[in-house]
């Protein structure tokens, strides 16, 4: 098809306002991505005066033969793979509770966002003492209730820490999803509804057929951005359980290397591995996404 001049003024038009916000893109996230890339590339250190050399790949080579490195790996997929899995399932059913016509639906709504609002540092500071084996509200509650038989160090015991951060993160975040998935929920036309019902459409059949396909646009946008933030989670897991090995993330290493190492090429290397490492997941989720819209209307022809 060949485009007429009206269309190729609109895209030099469309290229004019484009610009400027790819220059400040470019100077804000390109030159820092650029110049981490370069010291990936060299041995440069923090804790030298001296120069620098090239070489090469050899930290990547380095990064992966690096058993602690495949450990910050994992953990950070499956903090994102059950975080994002719960804050999902959570924040739909919220967000379903919170759409139905109710009384004191308004400050329920208001009160949802408390735990989202706090700052993370915060939070994550008032679950530790909360999960504190000796002083910890959550070990009293459970040894009062018979649940467990003596305290437990949720956020030192290896085989407890990466379900910690998980359940701390899920209770934090799932107000976002809901957030999100109740917007379009109020976006959705009532007469579909009242047309379901006329079908013979119960709860069940109206949420399977009517409401998750007109949401998925908006789910899958917020699996995206929460999957974005999980994979590179920081502060929550370092604030619960610092440097330990059992639930750092990627991000944690790569700190590690840069700040206690002062290894600024193999720290460079690792966090260009974390930036590859999140490009990879947010493109598999959007050809997901793109997959999963594309297949609806061929079903429901």
């Amino acid at each position: 098809m060949v485009a007429t001049p009206a269309t190729r003024a609109r895209r030099r038009q469309a290229w004019r306002y484009l610009l400027p916000m790819l220059a400040v893109l470019a100077a804000v996230a390109g030159w820092p991505l650029a110049r981490t890339l370069w010291f990936a590339l060299t041995d440069a250190r923090l804790d030298t005066t001296g120069g620098y050399h090239l070489v090469g790949l050899d930290n990547f080579a380095y990064l992966a033969a690096d058993r602690d490195w495949w450990i910050a790996v994992r953990n950070t997929l499956v903090f994102t793979a059950a975080s994002v899995l719960l804050e999902t399932l959570l924040g739909l059913v919220i967000a379903l509770t919170l759409n139905a016509r109710m009384r004191g639906r308004g400050l329920l709504r208001a009160a949802m966002l408390i735990p989202w609002a706090i700052p993370t540092v915060v939070s994550a500071q008032m679950w530790g003492w909360m999960l504190h084996d000796q002083f910890g509200v959550i070990n009293a509650l459970l040894l009062a209730t018979g649940l467990i038989a003596e305290p437990q160090a949720w956020t030192a015991d290896p085989n407890l820490a990466l379900g910690a951060v998980i359940a701390v993160d899920v209770w934090k975040t799932t107000p976002f999803m809901a957030l999100l998935l109740l917007a379009a929920l109020q976006m959705l036309p009532p007469q579909l509804y009242e047309a379901g019902r006329v079908d013979g459409l119960g709860p069940l059949g109206a949420f399977r057929h009517i409401t998750l396909p007109l949401i998925r646009p908006a789910l899958m946008v917020a699996v995206i951005f929460r999957s974005l933030d999980a994979m590179r989670v920081f502060d929550l897991m370092y604030v619960l359980t610092g440097n330990s090995r059992a639930s750092a993330s990627m991000s944690i290493y790569a700190r590690e290397q840069l700040i206690d190492f002062q290894d600024l090429g193999y720290g460079s290397a690792a966090a260009t591995g974390l930036f590859t490492a999140v490009a990879a997941v947010t493109a598999l989720l959007i050809i997901a996404g793109r997959v999963r819209l594309a297949a609806a209307p061929d079903r429901a022809a």
